[in-house]
């Protein structure tokens, strides 16, 4: 995980223009490094590093000699460089796993370096012989990116939009700051000026197509057909596989843990491979919640079982509601559920950066989507409706989880793991027939836990217990998080403010005074910016009013069982 940067035709002045840069240093404490382009004095990249791979050799942009006219500045982890390093025996100069980018760009052009990253990433490459810009980003949006492109052709990179909204430009301020759109990459022309032109947007890869980097994949063809034990099988074989190739790291591994079956399978699997690859310090889960709440008592039961180093942070309701303002500017949405649920997550990854070394975080994100965990699936008209639906949440992570889980761990400097999201496991599990992923005897997520029913990996009430969502779980069974905040802001929000809601914000108006709260502080550091957010965030088939699962009648609190 780090911060990358870039500019391309700056008419200002550059050492005024990289104090934007700066508002990114949070996801990279270990290094900063900002470099002019040799030959284009308006053209330069920032990077700010976490040190996670290659200690020495890590910094940004990476050149190597054998290619004196590529630059590239990335933020993520690539897998399978190694194996690809055997495939095409590439002759590294580095320990980087990036470096592999700038192999397979030589050897194929940008459509194959992209389409064989077997891994999260967000990059700007320069080739400066072939006078072209080159952005990509992976298929869920694991990793950020958002740009900025004027008529006249200056553009800015970055990986929050935060780093990109105030640059000044000569026709006018910087407005049409965008997220780059996950699972493409855009071709840009360099002109001589260090302006460019955009030439192509081209989608690489989609949730459903399975990974053309599956040639060089350690696990080899599976067994197909579609009957349950197989199905089972490979289930358990991706999943695992894909935890084992996110255990790449020269820093200490951490995870979070709920207590629900997403992120305690996450770090059961873990804990359970750690040992097998001789990792000789203890794997230390952490939790978040306020006293007795079912995440925290939950997470206690996987802990003991797994036998992890477990830490649990309290949440006091003043401290959450302190952290509302700072974890909107951080997220850089207003959406409501993703505010809520970032509120525990921001705060648990404060405590980890503060209290222990731990530095790469595994988490659960990306379950609820791909295997129908969201309690709304229940009421679904058909397999093919939840099987659309899946479809659909998981193009939109980045606006949502994805957006959530990245920027409240890189707020504080931690790099973030989601094996769920793992490109051959989710192309597998969209794979199967529709009927065999609905939720059944009116469980969700049916399939995934009973293919580690017989796995020992976790207690029986663990395994099938029912969904929670996060922002919740954290708080007691008498009062959720949700009603606890939506307490606190009644108080602040006045009703004639709420009445006139939808004249001061005629785009995705707030409905509620919570939203209200969260939308003024959103348009006091991101004013105008309301479009980074296209919806809200709300189940479907149900008449919600509020995306909480406590709100939908299929939910039952463990004292109501």
């Amino acid at each position: 995980m780090c911060g990358i940067w870039a500019l391309f035709g700056s008419d200002e002045c550059l050492s005024v223009q990289c104090l934007s840069a700066m508002k990114i240093a949070h996801r990279g404490p270990d290094a900063f490094r900002f470099e002019n382009v040799n030959g284009f004095t308006n053209c330069c990249f920032g990077f700010h590093r976490l040190a996670v791979v290659d200690q020495l050799y890590g910094m940004q942009p990476i050149r190597v000699k054998k290619f004196p006219y590529l630059w590239l500045c990335y933020n993520g982890e690539i897998y399978n460089f190694k194996q690809l390093q055997k495939q095409f025996g590439f002759d590294y100069q580095t320990l980087v796993d990036g470096e592999v980018i700038l192999h397979l760009y030589n050897r194929g052009g940008i459509e194959q370096t992209a389409s064989m990253l077997d891994g999260v990433f967000a990059f700007i490459l320069l080739d400066t012989a072939n006078r072209k810009v080159f952005l990509a980003r992976d298929t869920y949006g694991v990793r950020p990116l958002f740009k900025v492109l004027t008529d006249d052709g200056f553009l800015g990179v970055c990986s929050e939009a935060k780093g990109l909204i105030d640059l000044k430009h000569s026709t006018s301020l910087c407005s049409k700051v965008e997220p780059f759109l996950p699972g493409h990459y855009e071709v840009l022309d360099l002109k001589p000026s260090g302006k460019v032109a955009s030439v192509e947007l081209v989608k690489f890869h989609s949730c459903k197509d399975e990974p053309l980097h599956i040639t060089c994949d350690t696990v080899e063809a599976l067994p197909s057909g579609f009957d349950l034990e197989t199905v089972k099988s490979n289930i358990r074989i991706l999943f695992e596989n894909a935890v084992r190739k996110r255990l790449m790291a020269h820093r200490r591994i951490g995870c979070l843990l709920s207590g629900g079956l997403d992120s305690s399978l996450v770090a059961a699997v873990l804990l359970k491979l750690m040992k097998e690859v001789n990792i000789n310090y203890p794997l230390q889960t952490f939790a978040i919640g306020m006293e007795n709440s079912p995440d925290l008592l939950a997470a206690r039961k996987v802990a003991a079982h797994i036998g992890s180093e477990h830490h649990e942070v309290i949440l006091n309701t003043e401290e959450g509601i302190q952290a509302i303002e700072e974890v909107i500017f951080s997220l850089e949405t207003y959406d409501i559920t993703t505010i809520r649920a970032s509120i525990g997550m921001y705060l648990v990854s404060k405590y980890i950066r503060k209290k222990t070394d731990s530095v790469v975080i595994f988490s659960g994100e990306g379950s609820d989507e791909l295997t129908q965990g969201y309690i709304y699936f229940h009421k679904a008209p058909s397999p093919e409706e939840a099987a659309e639906e899946s479809e659909r949440l998981l193009k939109e992570l980045y606006l949502f989880d994805v957006l959530r889980a990245d920027r409240t761990t890189a707020a504080h400097g931690l790099e973030l793991r989601v094996p769920f999201l793992d490109h051959r496991f989710t192309s597998y599990y969209l794979s199967l027939p529709a009927e065999l992923r609905i939720p059944k005897n009116g469980i969700e997520k049916y399939l995934l836990r009973l293919s580690f029913e017989d796995s020992n990996l976790l207690p029986k009430e663990i395994l099938w217990r029912p969904k929670e969502a996060f922002s919740d779980g954290i708080a007691s069974v008498k009062k959720s998080w949700f009603s606890i905040l939506q307490d606190y802001i009644d108080q602040q929000v006045d009703d004639l403010l709420l009445e006139k809601a939808a004249e001061k914000y005629p785009f995705n108006p707030p409905k509620t005074k919570e939203s209200y709260y969260y939308r003024q502080i959103f348009e006091k550091h991101y004013s105008g910016r309301s479009g980074w957010l296209p919806h809200y965030w709300m189940p479907r088939w149900v008449k919600a009013t509020d995306p909480s699962a406590r709100t939908l009648k299929h939910y039952k609190s463990a004292s109501q069982e």
